[in-house]
C-alpha cells in the first residue's frame, strides 16, 4: 500500500452525522469506529466516533472523529492531516521531521487497533497524524 495524505476533521459530538453528510454528498464506501468499539466503559463516549474513514470512487480519502471529553481542542484547528500506510521506514521518517521542533501530543507507539499511530504539531502549528500499519500480503 502507498502512503496517503488527507484530512482529518474533529468534531464535538456529530462526527458521526458529519461522515454520514459527506458520503452523501460525495458518495463512496464509510467506514464508522465508536470508542465503544475499542472498549470505551464510558457511557457518554461509547457511541461518539473514535475513527471515521470516507474513501470515494473519485480517489477522495476524507478522516473524522469525535474530540474525547477532557481532551481539549486539538490546537486552534478543528482538522489535522492524516499520514498513512505500512511503509515503516518511510512514514517513521516524516513523524520524525514533521516532530522536530513541534510538540508531540501522542508518542509514535503500538496502539490498541494495533498499528504504530502518533500525534504531533508541527514547529509551524500544523496538528499531524501518522499511522503505519503492517503489511499484508
Amino acid at each position: 500500500m502507498a502512503s496517503r495524505l488527507n484530512p482529518y476533521l474533529t468534531f464535538g459530538g456529530d462526527a458521526r452525522q458529519a461522515m454520514e453528510f459527506y458520503q452523501q454528498v460525495f458518495g463512496g464506501t464509510l467506514n464508522l469506529n465508536s470508542y465503544g468499539d475499542f472498549g470505551q466503559p464510558d457511557p457518554a463516549m461509547a457511541d461518539k466516533i473514535m475513527h471515521g474513514m470516507l474513501e470515494t470512487p473519485n480517489g477522495f480519502t476524507l478522516m473524522g472523529a469525535d474530540n474525547p471529553e477532557g481532551a481539549g481542542k486539538q490546537g486552534e484547528h478543528k482538522y489535522a492531516i492524516s499520514l498513512s500506510g505500512d511503509d515503516d521506514a518511510e512514514l517513521r521518517g516524516y513523524w520524525e521531521q514533521l516532530s522536530e521542533g513541534g510538540q508531540v501530543s501522542v508518542p509514535l507507539d503500538k496502539q490498541m487497533w494495533g498499528d504504530v499511530f502518533g500525534m504531533c504539531t508541527d514547529r509551524f502549528g500544523v496538528p499531524w497524524m501518522v499511522n503505519i500499519s503492517e503489511k499484508t500480503g
